[in-house]
């Protein structure tokens, strides 16, 4: 049986019975029949189908925005516009599907030779709680465009997301179980990702989840995308324009109660400016109002679980007990942590070194730029990184020598459908969005006529 409970107050929202493995085997069977009907319909109209499911999602943004806040916390205006971020990016793919999928020419000495696309049957997707629209989406829109079907286990305590999601596309047109959710723990994914009717695997998570499910899916030869965890650095250097590098810095790290992958978790600051920094983010981290998610004015609502707000606490008094000194927050009642700001943080501190997934900002000074690159690349990690300066060359330079799959300059890292998303090192492989992510899973079929 799984629980949503509301953060804020840790009401029950719903219960949801776990499936019975003849309840997945139906579905998996029903994804496999949905695919081959699939192929028997046209590009034209599985991209009407797209922009109707995202009128849908512009129709109900309140309702599927409160189904979000009621089951994982974050302030109801950040809920709704996850929900238009999912519509936008849909009528994005659905009006560049076409030119993503058409057969690309390549001249050789054959009469034709060229690159076809095509799809691979069914793809199962696992799913966390932070963006529980947004990053099922980020896999669906491109996959069922191309005549993929998809199955997604979502994490437990957004099950009623799952099931809407699993209608949503009913909603839009899409042929009945073109996808599915399956309600399953994490201990009942080995089986799955093993059926041979699975075609390949994505999961968004954290680095040893993605150590488990690469690995099982390198077992049974099935390919695989792993968005992981983050580090993700916020570089300020002494020309940076530090007004607007703050009000980034704490919206970068604030928004869904940092419970983000591509929070601007380090903040890296050039010593000449460190302390002017930290006073405007100071001021700023002052301003905001943490509450009740329903109401307007919040700017930052719960996190989503007890458990979590108390690691979070843990990582924070550690980091302290090594040297770091807290100047604001970290005050812990049940998800509710208020957000804080450490100073003083280095390398081999755990503020440092590990992902801190929630309201907790840290700000480590460099002596100089090229002190601040490396201090950036110290990280297992590598999903994004911002970096601020005024010197256009110097950005274009620097920016190639940050270790991350992107680099944002004088503005927030974020996830966006026209440029591929992902990371290298412990943050995962492969690409979500964009072009990239279209052609993940597909066949790249080369044709070669003499």
């Amino acid at each position: 049986m799984f629980k949503s409970i509301y953060p804020f107050n840790g009401e029950t929202v719903a219960e949801y019975q776990s499936y019975s493995p003849a309840q997945v085997e139906a579905r998996l069977a029903r994804a496999a029949q949905a695919y081959t009907a699939l192929q028997q319909t046209t590009l034209e109209q599985r991209c009407n189908w797209m922009r109707a499911t995202a009128q849908h999602l512009k129709d109900k943004a309140t309702a599927y925005g409160t189904l979000i806040t009621r089951e994982m916390g974050k302030t109801l205006k950040e809920a709704k516009a996850e929900v238009n971020k999912c519509a936008d990016s849909a009528l994005f793919y659905a009006d560049h599907a076409a030119e993503m999928l058409e057969p690309r020419i390549i001249t050789t000495g054959a009469r034709a030779s060229y690159v076809h696309y095509e799809p691979k049957g069914t793809i199962l997707a696992i799913m966390p709680w932070n963006f529980p629209f947004w990053q099922v989406f980020r896999f669906a829109i491109p996959n069922l465009l191309a005549g993929n079907t998809g199955v997604l286990k979502h994490a437990s305590n957004v099950s009623g997301c799952a099931l809407a999601l699993e209608a949503i596309f009913r909603e839009g047109g899409f042929p009945e179980h073109t996808f599915q959710a399956l309600l399953v723990s994490s201990d009942h994914i080995a089986p799955i990702i093993a059926d041979a009717r699975i075609q390949g695997v994505t999961l968004t998570g954290s680095t040893p989840a993605g150590r488990s499910v690469g690995a099982l899916a390198g077992k049974y030869i099935k390919k695989s995308v792993l968005e992981l965890g983050g580090s993700d650095p916020f570089i300020v250097l002494r020309d940076a324009d530090l007004d607007k590098a703050a009000a980034t810095a704490v919206q970068g790290r604030m928004q869904n109660a940092g419970q983000s992958c591509i929070a601007a978790k380090r903040w890296i600051v050039e010593a000449p400016v460190v302390e002017a920094f930290t006073a405007k983010v100071k001021t700023i981290l002052a301003q905001k109002v943490q509450g009740d998610p329903f109401h307007e004015q919040t700017d930052i609502g719960p996190m989503a679980r007890p458990d979590l707000a108390e690691g979070l606490k843990k990582q924070m008094d550690q980091t302290i007990a090594a040297g770091a000194h807290l100047d604001m927050g970290g005050a812990v009642n049940g998800c509710n942590f208020t957000p804080a700001l450490l100073t003083g943080v280095h390398p081999g501190m755990v503020a440092f070194s590990e992902e801190t997934f929630g309201p907790l900002a840290v700000i480590t000074a460099a002596a100089t730029e090229q002190e601040a690159i490396a201090l950036a690349n110290d990280s297992q990690f590598g999903l994004g990184a911002s970096l601020w300066t005024q010197d256009f060359e110097k950005a274009r330079h620097l920016a190639t020598k940050i270790q991350s799959g992107s680099v944002f300059v004088n503005t927030l890292m974020r996830s966006d459908a026209r440029v591929p998303f992902g990371g290298i090192k412990e943050s995962g492989y492969g690409r979500e969005l964009s072009l990239e992510g279209m052609h993940e899973f597909l066949n790249v079929k080369t044709v070669w006529i003499e």
